[in-house]
C-alpha cells in the first residue's frame, strides 16, 4: 500500500511522557496459544482472544516500554507472552516482512518499499500504529556537574566533526558563564539501522539545514565518531568515556545517569530542558498525515521547529507495524488483544517513570479504533 499524503489534523496534548511499541505481523509462528481465550483482563478489562504467545522485534527505543506492556499482558491474560527482541527498527521491519515475527517495532513509519513488502507479507494493508512518544536526549559525559545548552546548528557541527573540542567558541557562546573543559569531543552514534537515528537526523535537517546537509534515514550520515549497536549500548559507551556525546532515547540516558543537553529552539532564546512538561508541549503539535485513516502515520515536522516556548524539539513516535488482516485469524486476534492492553490508560500510566509520555485520551480513541479493525 502506498501512503497517501493529505491534510493534517491536530492530535490533542498529553500530560506526561510516552512509549511506543512497534508492530507488524507474521502469521507463520507456530507457538501455541496461551492464556484464557475469551476471558477479560483483570486490570485493563481487555477481552483475551486469539494466539497469546507472540513474537516481535525492532526498536530499542521502545524496549523499556515493552517490558511494561509484556508484564501487563501476562497479568491480564493469564500468562500470555510477547517474546520481543530489541534489535533496531530496520531489523524489526525485516523480521516482520520475512515472516520471523508477528509484528515489528519501528521508530519511523514504513517507507513505500517497506510498506509494499509488508502488505505483500500480510496479504492486506499494513498499519503504522503509534503507541509511544519518546524524547531523544542529546546525552553526554563531562567532568563535574556541567549542564550545557546547545542549538541545532551547534549539534549538527558536533555530529559532523566540525566542532571537536568542548570549549569550542560555538559551544562557549551558548554557555556563557559555564566552565567548559578543554576536552576532545567523542561522538557516539548508532551503528545499526535505527529509527532513533532517522528521527535525530530529521530534526537536524529541519532545524539546522545549513549545517546538516547529510539528509535523514536509519543509517547515521555524520561521518564521524564511534558506532555502537542499539540505544542501550550507545548510552553505556558514553558513560564509560569522559568527553563523549550521543543521541539516545531518554530512558537509556536516565538508566546510565547521563547529563542531557538543554536545547535552544526556534521558539526563543531560553534553552529547553528535557522533562515531561516540555515533551507534553511538543506532542500537543502532533498531526496525522491522513485524517480519518486507520493507518496512523504522524506528521512530526512541527516538533523540530517549535513555535511554543518550552517545547522540547527532538521527540519520536514509535510505531507498531501490523497487518490490517492476518491470514491466521488467531494471530490477528492475539495481536489485537496485546495492542489493546498496551493502549489501555491504566497500563499507559505506568510509563511516566520510564522516560515516555502516556497516550492522551483523545488520541487513544483514534488508536483503539484502528486496533479494533485488525482481524
Amino acid at each position: 500500500m502506498t501512503i497517501k499524503r493529505g491534510p493534517v489534523v491536530a492530535v490533542a496534548a498529553v500530560a506526561a511522557l510516552t512509549v511506543s511499541l512497534a508492530a507488524c505481523g507474521s502469521d507463520n509462528n507456530s507457538a501455541s496459544s496461551s492464556g484464557a481465550s475469551g476471558s477479560a483482563g483483570a486490570a485493563s478489562g481487555v477481552k483475551c482472544d486469539g494466539k497469546l504467545d507472540l513474537k516481535a522485534s525492532g526498536s530499542t527505543a521502545q524496549a523499556n516500554a515493552m517490558t511494561v506492556f509484556k508484564n501487563a499482558f501476562a497479568q491480564d491474560c493469564n500468562g500470555a507472552n510477547v517474546d520481543y527482541t530489541g534489535n533496531g527498527s530496520g531489523q524489526g521491519i525485516t523480521d516482520f516482512t520475512s515472516g520471523v515475527t508477528n509484528f515489528g517495532g519501528s521508530d519511523s513509519p514504513l517507507t513505500p518499499d517497506q510498506e509494499k513488502a509488508a502488505s505483500e507479507k500480510c496479504g492486506s494493508d499494513a498499519y503504522n500504529l503509534p503507541l509511544v512518544f519518546g524524547p531523544i536526549a542529546v546525552a553526554y559525559r563531562l567532568p563535574g556537574d556541567v549542564q550545557i545548552s546547545l542549538s541545532a546548528p551547534t549539534i549538527a557541527k558536533i555530529f559532523t566533526g566540525k566542532i571537536t573540542k568542548w570549549n569550542a567558541p560555538e559551544i562557549a557562546a551558548e554557555n556563557k558563564g559555564v566552565a567548559l573543559p578543554d576536552l576532545p569531543i567523542t561522538v557516539v552514534f548508532r551503528s545499526d539501522q535505527s529509527g532513533t537515528t532517522d528521527n535525530f537526523q530529521k530534526y537536524l535537517s529541519s532545524a539546522a539545514p545549513a549545517d546538516w546537509t547529510k539528509g535523514a534515514g536509519k543509517t547515521f550520515n555524520g561521518g564521524t565518531g564511534q558506532g555502537a549497536n542499539g540505544n542501550p549500548q550507545v548510552a553505556a559507551t558514553v558513560n564509560k568515556a569522559e568527553g563523549a556525546i550521543t543521541y539516545t532515547e531518554w530512558s537509556f540516558a536516565q538508566a546510565q545517569k547521563l547529563k542531557t543537553a538543554d536545547i535552544i529552539t526556534s521558539a526563543g532564546p531560553t534553552p529547553v530542558a528535557l522533562d515531561s512538561d516540555s515533551v507534553a508541549k511538543t506532542i500537543a503539535n502532533a498531526k496525522f498525515q491522513m485524517p480519518g485513516a486507520k493507518n496512523l502515520v504522524l506528521d512530526t515536522t512541527a516538533f523540530y521547529k517549535p513555535t511554543t516556548a518550552g517545547a522540547y524539539p527532538i521527540v519520536l513516535a514509535t510505531y507498531e507495524i501490523v497487518c490490517s488482516k492476518y491470514s491466521d485469524a488467531q494471530v490477528g486476534a492475539g495481536v489485537k488483544t496485546f495492542l489493546s492492553v498496551a493502549a489501555n490508560s491504566a497500563v499507559q500510566s505506568q510509563l511516566t517513570g520510564e522516560g515516555y509520555a502516556p497516550i492522551p485520551d483523545s488520541f487513544r480513541t483514534t488508536l483503539q479504533a484502528s486496533i479494533d479493525s485488525i482481524h
